[in-house]
């Protein structure tokens, strides 16, 4: 099959096979290649675009795992999202045109938006943080994550708007932080009782202090979310707008508003 030149470049795209893919590498900046080699990983549910080969996913509790959740995975409030993966072969991850990039933790300690977190290693820990709709890696290995543009790494002490927020490393949890003028005034006493209106990366920050790395994406747009998995109305012209239900669990589907801190679908990606 001859696909023809790529609009506005001298050649047609390239195409890859099982020996042409990268192993635990960037296929491109929204497209990473995890290489099983009768290892596992495991793999937040619908993030897997592709495999070659081999590869079995279960569920995480799945009896056969127990030994491997005792060392490796600690969320309960979590663990419907994920699945382990496991065979021979290389599976590609993506999340919806996000920008896909892996880390390598060395003995470290990194709390990252649940959402944002792909992949990674059982070489890992994953822990329930104690700041909603996040999660804790800690140890060593190698972990897979997205973020609504590139990730810019910052030293402390500097205060971030929460919805640009990925994560931080090796750093105490952040405090709130309320601008004076959110605090006081007839505009900040009115959204304080009733909740409207919201408030700006300008009017609260997330304030962080101490020796550390803090990630930051660089947007602060919240993209769609869409409950993983599905497949709706809107999936035959791609439009995950018209998906029922987009973006909606439990409360949502009962009609009752998501509030800042639950662990609902858009909070655990890249909200509050």
């Amino acid at each position: 099959m001859n696909f023809g030149p790529v609009s506005g470049g001298p050649g047609g795209p390239t195409v890859f096979d099982p020996y042409t893919l990268p192993s635990d590498d960037n296929v491109n900046k929204y497209t990473f290649c995890v290489e099983l080699k009768g290892n596992q990983w495991f793999l937040q549910k619908g993030k897997m675009i592709s495999y070659y080969g081999r590869i079995e996913f279960n569920g995480i509790g799945h009896g056969r795992f127990d030994r491997l959740l005792r060392t490796s995975f600690h969320s309960p409030l979590h663990a419907s999202d994920w699945v382990v993966a496991e065979g021979q072969g290389k599976m590609l991850l993506a999340d919806r045109a996000f920008d896909v990039n892996s880390y390598d933790l060395d003995d470290g300690n990194l709390t990252i938006r649940s959402g944002n977190l792909l992949a990674y290693q059982p070489s890992l820990a994953l822990k329930q943080s104690i700041v909603p709709g996040f999660l804790t890696l800690i140890g060593t290995g190698k972990f897979v994550a997205a973020s609504n543009g590139p990730v810019v790494f910052m030293e402390p002490p500097l205060r971030v708007d929460p919805q640009a927020l990925v994560g931080w490393a090796d750093c105490p949890s952040p405090c709130h932080h309320y601008d004076h003028g959110y605090m006081s005034g007839v505009i900040g006493g009115l959204r304080a009782l009733t909740g409207l209106g919201g408030a700006s990366g300008e009017e609260h920050q997330f304030d962080f202090v101490g020796a550390g790395t803090v990630l930051l994406q660089s947007s602060e747009t919240l993209m769609a979310e869409q409950s993983v998995g599905v497949v709706g109305a809107g999936a035959a012209t791609g439009n995950a707008q018209g998906v029922p239900g987009a973006g909606q669990g439990p409360l949502g589907q009962l009609g009752v508003p998501r509030m800042p801190g639950q662990l609902g679908d858009l909070q655990r990606r890249l909200g509050l």
